[in-house]
């Protein structure tokens, strides 16, 4: 699915929308999740941190919150944070240098299908609430397996529907009745929160997307659940 359906492609479409909602992302972001998002990145700079890599690569990286995560946690890493909306990128440029940041973290103008990254350089790959925009989905896995030296980490932070019936009850009329709601009128962009909600549910539920992930070239992968299944982490070894 697309945000707006018109005749761009998806990536085209993503690109519009993450630059049209960028002034106000981090804002709706964080309270419309209630904060959660921040302790699921958390989450993920823990496995991170136990890879010990020099060097990271973000795609995705929207407003920098993992990259900074990452850099801030891991003194010794330099990262990589690659995104298709200049927009998104300019909010997290500013806060990267408003912490000091600016050293060890590059933010770059960049397709997940066409990295500009050398061939096994990288030791992890993220993607935080990204992969479900890829343009074409396969594809951008098997480019993040590409980057990654052998032996390296990809992890990965996505929405996913919850699996007991009364919780998902609850979570689907807050998702698709609440959020685009305040969504829309924060950011006066409604369709880009009809179409953030409404691509978790057609993400490929976790075992089907451990299957992709081990056909784009990875292997011992495994899901992690955060919050009843609101979100899951998933991992991979290249």
């Amino acid at each position: 699915m697309k945000p707006y359906n018109t005749d761009q492609s998806k990536k085209e479409e993503v690109r519009e929308m993450f630059d049209n909602i960028a002034p106000k992302y981090d804002l709706l972001n964080h309270t419309l999740s209630m904060s959660i998002d921040r302790l699921w990145r958390r989450h993920v700079v823990k496995i991170v941190c136990r890879v010990k890599p020099r060097r990271i690569l973000d795609v995705a990286t929207g407003t920098g919150d993992l990259a900074i995560a990452m850099a801030r946690r891991i003194r010794e890493a330099h990262v990589l944070g690659v995104d298709l909306s200049e927009r998104m990128l300019d909010v997290a440029r500013r806060k990267v240098e408003a912490r000091g940041l600016d050293g060890r973290i590059v933010l770059d103008h960049g397709d997940v299908e066409h990295l500009d990254v050398a061939t096994a350089s990288v030791d992890v790959a993220t993607v935080a609430f990204g992969v479900r925009n890829f343009g074409d989905l396969d594809a951008g896995l098997r480019e993040l397996a590409r980057v990654l030296r052998p032996g390296g980490r990809v992890v990965i932070l996505e929405f996913s529907r919850p699996s007991n019936p009364l919780f998902r009850t609850l979570y689907e009329f807050y998702t698709y009745r609440i959020l685009p709601r305040i969504g829309g009128m924060v950011s006066h962009d409604r369709r880009a929160y009809e179409y953030l909600p409404a691509s978790v549910g057609e993400f490929p539920r976790p075992a089907e997307f451990l299957r992709r992930l081990e056909a784009a070239g990875f292997h011992d992968c495994k899901a992690r659940s955060q919050s009843c299944g609101i979100a899951q982490i998933y991992i991979g070894v290249r």
